[in-house]
């Protein structure tokens, strides 16, 4: 019993592998004292649109890189489709229904949902946008203290809320760079909340159990516990 407790102290926790510090309002605190915001952004059929239509959106993407002056990072992820939210939704509105014959409808439908994405195995495509703000590599800051940043990765846990307000204010208004140039092409986006930030880690790092056991409300759970 000694022996496995010891053991289980010892096994390291995955949070110790994580850059992540936090997440609070719709942002994401990095431990080197870095801010990140993720933009959820569709996408468009290329192959679909006509040589001129092609032109403009290539141009524009050209013209979207060459404006901007920090780096992003763009993420694709494919899952499998998750229904189980709209088949609740069925079942709750076929439990309403009072016209027999709709509800045997609804009934036969949600049925065939249901088989239909258990036997397709069909996924689906996230894109999304990673925008940070390093105040370290700030031109305005001196070397000491870009120095400092650097050398005391911890020392963003210790910010006040003044000063996070301040950081978060410079990674906004790259924010709106970033989704002017995404309109400027034809690309609908949207900043992901802390709610929708908190899922994505989740369920990134577990796409099994997060299948069987879903996320609370981020009212309702403690932050760190899934970063």
């Amino acid at each position: 019993m000694a022996k496995n407790r010891q053991a289980t102290k010892a096994t390291p926790s995955t949070q110790k592998y994580l850059q992540i510090a936090e997440i609070r309002d719709d942002t994401i605190v990095m431990k080197d004292g870095s801010l990140r915001s993720v933009i959820l952004v569709s996408s468009i059929n290329f192959a679909l649109k006509s040589e001129d239509e092609q032109n403009a959106i290539v141009s524009g993407y050209v013209s979207f890189l060459n404006s901007l002056d920090t780096p992003l990072q763009i993420i694709i992820q494919s899952r499998q489709l998750d229904l189980e939210s709209y088949l609740e939704f069925l079942k709750e509105a076929e439990a309403k229904q009072t016209n027999d014959l709709l509800k045997m409808q609804m009934t036969e439908y949600r049925q065939y949902i249901t088989e239909l994405v258990e036997l397709g195995n069909i996924m689906t495509k996230r894109f999304l946008v990673v925008v940070p703000y390093e105040p370290f590599r700030s031109k305005t800051r001196s070397f000491w203290q870009r120095s400092g940043d650097v050398l005391s990765p911890t020392k963003i846990l210790s910010l006040g809320q003044k000063q996070f307000m301040q950081r978060q204010r410079e990674l906004l208004t790259l924010v709106d760079k970033v989704l002017t140039g995404l309109a400027s092409i034809g690309l609908r986006s949207q900043v992901l909340d802390t709610q929708s930030l908190i899922e994505v880690f989740y369920n990134t790092y577990n796409p099994t159990v997060s299948r069987s056991e879903k996320l609370v409300d981020v009212n309702k759970l403690r932050t760190e516990d899934f970063v």
